[in-house]
């Protein structure tokens, strides 16, 4: 097992392990098997999402683990078919019938959908589970500074988190840190980028060589230290292994600014114009 995995404080008494295991893409067949295999290398973060349709899955693999259930810190998120006060709480509802979880510790709305415009009602509503004590945490993803600000002077709650698309191509200097300054933790999806490409950035693979570590391991050791919690995905055993072994190096501050100028050559989705279960794209 690697170095033990720090954790950030979302509130009082609910901390977050420092990096997590996403299960977007997986089966429920592949999510079963995988997450005990995970948490045996030291994973205790599980990301899932309504729309990800393994939340069924999700939930065996934690009960087959062998892990008591309250050393897991798992999150979903509510599709966007599931927006507005009512559908919000009947949306958690049926997360917690599929995983068969007690309890979910972060729910979050999964895309703001801004043309639909009901995402300060269902943030609302989220809120209102977290103060009946019902969820421990809750927060958005892919959710702007502007929808931010909204969520807070509409409601007067900041978000737990926001989970954005995030690697040192798509480095969302502004948005991460309007974020972090206003207490908001960040966490990044898609931390490797896509299709493999920015880890055979030379950047990355000189790091990687001086450290004596992989390149997807010195991407992740960058998300760490700018504070982020990655949220990688594999569904391989040895893979997964070494994403979480990255605690026992560090990068400069030299060797972080050089891997954020690798910012352009992958095209991030926009949550402006992005309407989830109304598009026939790509459903992240």
């Amino acid at each position: 097992m690697s170095a033990a995995v720090p954790t950030v404080s979302l509130r009082p008494e609910v901390d977050m392990p420092q990096i997590g295991l996403g299960t977007w893409m997986m089966d429920d067949g592949t999510a079963a098997r995988l997450i005990p295999e995970a948490a045996a290398a030291g994973y205790r973060l599980v990301d899932t999402a309504a729309r990800y349709g393994n939340e069924a899955g999700v939930g065996q693999g934690i009960r087959s683990s062998g892990i008591p259930r309250e050393q897991f810190f798992v999150t979903s998120k509510l599709t966007g078919r599931d927006h507005g006060h009512d559908k919000a709480l009947a949306g958690y509802r049926t997360s917690l019938e599929t995983t068969g979880l007690d309890y979910l510790d972060l729910f979050m709305i999964h895309w703001p959908m801004p043309r639909i415009g009901l995402y300060v009602e269902t943030w609302q509503a989220l809120c209102a589970l977290r103060g009946e004590g019902r969820v421990r945490a809750v927060g958005v993803s892919n959710f702007l500074p502007a929808h931010l600000d909204r969520l807070a002077q509409e409601s007067g709650v900041w978000p737990d988190v926001d989970q954005i698309q995030l690697n040192p191509r798509i480095p969302h200097r502004e948005w991460r840190e309007y974020a972090q300054q206003r207490g908001v933790t960040v966490q990044s999806w898609s931390p490797l980028g896509k299709g493999g490409s920015l880890l055979q950035e030379p950047v990355v693979t000189s790091l990687a060589a001086a450290h004596g570590k992989s390149p997807a391991q010195v991407v992740l050791r960058w998300h760490i230290q700018l504070g982020l919690v990655p949220i990688p995905k594999s569904s391989h055993p040895d893979r997964l292994a070494e994403n979480i072994d990255i605690f026992d190096f560090r990068l400069s501050g030299e060797e972080v600014t050089a891997m954020t100028t690798l910012a352009g050559g992958e095209e991030p989705m926009d949550p402006e114009t992005f309407e989830q279960d109304l598009a026939g794209s790509w459903q992240r």
